[in-house]
């Protein structure tokens, strides 16, 4: 089973998805609608694989392997002789709604068709296709070459056999695949949202500055990056975006996005990929 990959959207996500099952030796497609996107997940790849490479945690060999396996392409079709399909597009509930509809008609009839999506409902997506149960969330852990988990989340529909097989790849990929339900935000965000949230309440309202607070959760809950520091990381509409849904699929107020977050999202400072969020970066 998966003889070949193919991953839909270059971004981050989607270029460290194509990285970490080329590296484990599985011919992979990656398609974005944009050729800049394609160039620059493919330089991101390589920047990533030079940094393994520096670090001694592979040869060049095996960098020079990891890029042969590697396929760009800017249509869909591209996807048809695929035996998994992961799609890592934006966090946008229609937008991947159409992905899923129009893989669904390219696809092989056997082929599993997994979403990166850090929030959105698997069951919905699923029922964007006629094969329900053949669909399944992978979310992948950001950055992909280094995290080590992977949420597998069963929607609804999904069968034993399809999470089975995707469980069997992460293993395949190094990574700690780690089964969840299908609620907004799954376990991951459903926790991790909520806390980044009310580090920017702390902001707004004067308790403390970005450093402090990302401070105290570093030397006092011991964890590796603060709260403000990792949104930044993932990026602030992210942030938003996973904010909205578990807001509107749970309809407790607990999970309503910050104004603060708010504000700096529509001012277009959407951390570390636009140079400025909660910090400055160069």
């Amino acid at each position: 089973m998966a003889e070949r990959i193919a991953v839909v959207g270059a971004g981050q996500m989607g270029n460290g998805i194509a990285h970490v099952f080329a590296h484990a030796s599985f011919p992979v497609t990656m398609i974005d609608v944009s050729q800049d996107a394609l160039n620059r997940g493919k330089a991101t790849i390589e920047k990533n694989l030079d940094r393994q490479l520096k670090k001694g945690t592979i040869d060049q060999a095996a960098k020079d392997a990891t890029l042969s396996r590697l396929t760009l392409a800017t249509d869909l079709s591209a996807a048809r002789e695929a035996s998994l399909i992961i799609e890592a597009a934006t966090e946008n509930v229609a937008l991947k709604y159409k992905i899923f509809a129009d893989l669904d008609k390219i696809a092989k009839p056997d082929a599993i068709l997994a979403t990166n999506t850090s929030s959105i409902s698997i069951t919905e997506i699923a029922a964007q296709t006629g094969r329900p149960e053949k669909v399944v969330g992978m979310h992948f852990m950001n950055p992909v070459p280094v995290m080590q988990l992977v949420e597998i989340i069963r929607g609804l529909a999904t069968s034993d056999e399809t999470t089975a097989t995707v469980v069997g790849l992460a293993t395949r990929l190094g990574k700690t695949p780690v089964e969840v339900n299908d609620y907004p935000g799954f376990v991951a965000n459903r926790i991790l949202m909520p806390m980044i949230n009310e580090a920017v309440y702390c902001v707004m309202e004067g308790v403390g500055t970005p450093e402090a607070i990302d401070t105290v959760m570093k030397l006092g809950m011991n964890h590796p990056m603060g709260p403000l520091t990792l949104a930044d990381f993932i990026g602030l509409d992210t942030c938003v975006a996973i904010l909205e849904v578990m807001h509107k699929g749970l309809g407790d107020p607990k999970y309503r996005p910050c104004p603060l977050l708010r504000k700096y999202v529509a001012a277009g400072w959407l951390g570390r990929k636009s140079g400025r969020g909660f910090y400055k970066y160069a």
